[in-house]
C-alpha cells in the first residue's frame, strides 16, 4: 500500500508540505503535489493517482470543478477550511469520498488514506 500514488492539491505551499509530511511519515513514498486545479487535472490525466487530497478554494479551477471533471476515476478526499454543509454535500455529490475540515488531526488524514486505499 505504501507505493500507492497520492496527489495533494492545495494552493497553499505550506498546506501541501504539511500533508506531504504526514503521508511520508506514515510510510507513503509516492506523493506528488499540484498547486491548483489545472495542475491537478493534468496530473490525473498523465499519471492517475490512486487517491487525491483536494482543497476546494483555489485559483483558476476550484476543487468542486476538479471533482466534476475527474468524477469517480480518482478516489478523492476533500481537505478544506470551508466546512459548510452545502459545500460538503456538493463535494460528495460530485464524487468525494470524504471531507476533512482544516485544521485537522494528522492521524485523521492518515486514517482516511489507509481506509480508501485498501
Amino acid at each position: 500500500m505504501q507505493d500507492k500514488k497520492i496527489l495533494v492539491v492545495d494552493d497553499s505551499a505550506l498546506m501541501r508540505k504539511v500533508l506531504r509530511d504526514i503521508f511520508e511519515e506514515g510510510g507513503f513514498t509516492n506523493v506528488s503535489e499540484a498547486a491548483n486545479g489545472q495542475e491537478a487535472l493534468e496530473i490525473c490525466e498523465s499519471n492517475c493517482p490512486d487517491i487525491m487530497f483536494l482543497d476546494i478554494v483555489m485559483p483558476e479551477i476550484s476543487g468542486i470543478d476538479v471533482l466534476k471533471k475527474v468524477g469517480d476515476k480518482v478516489k478523492t478526499v476533500v481537505v478544506s477550511s470551508v466546512g459548510q454543509q452545502s459545500v460538503i454535500e456538493e463535494a460528495k455529490k460530485c464524487g468525494a469520498l470524504d471531507f476533512i475540515v482544516k485544521p485537522f488531526e494528522k492521524d485523521h488524514v492518515l486514517d482516511r488514506a489507509k481506509k480508501f486505499l485498501k
